[in-house]
């Protein structure tokens, strides 16, 4: 199959909507469970993460003029949440906060898979031509 540059960010952008759907998931299951301390995906805690750890990220300059940004990968990850416990035996769900954070995280995977349908079908009408 002929996979272009846009469907591999796209296919990442899939997988970080999957992994946090799972984090979000794992939150709403163990709402009753004492002392679980709730899970996030977070990007901007990853990015945080790797410039603490004195590597850079690299972009990709489509154009001369623009300013070089150097760097590494970013490794996917989960981390528990700080906050303060909401229930008395200790959990920190907030099931207010985790039922907004799905229904966002839905709306973003259906961005995407609608994208990515749409690439498919551009690829499919310039492989039969257009009528």
């Amino acid at each position: 199959m002929i996979v272009t540059s846009s469907m591999n960010v796209l296919e990442k952008g899939l997988a970080y909507a999957a992994n946090k759907q799972e984090a979000i998931s794992s939150n709403i299951a163990n709402i009753d469970t004492p002392n679980y301390k709730a899970k996030t995906i977070d990007f901007q805690s990853v990015l945080q993460a790797v410039q603490e750890e004195g590597e850079h990220l690299q972009a990709k300059r489509t154009n001369e003029s623009h300013l070089p940004f150097p760097g590494t990968s970013f490794p996917e990850s989960s981390h528990h949440s700080r906050q303060r416990a909401y229930a008395h035996n200790g959990n920190s769900v907030d099931i207010d906060k985790e039922m907004t954070e799905m229904a966002e995280n839905q709306l973003y995977y259906q961005a995407l898979t609608d994208r990515m349908s749409s690439s498919v079908q551009s690829l499919e009408m310039v492989i039969r031509g257009s009528k």
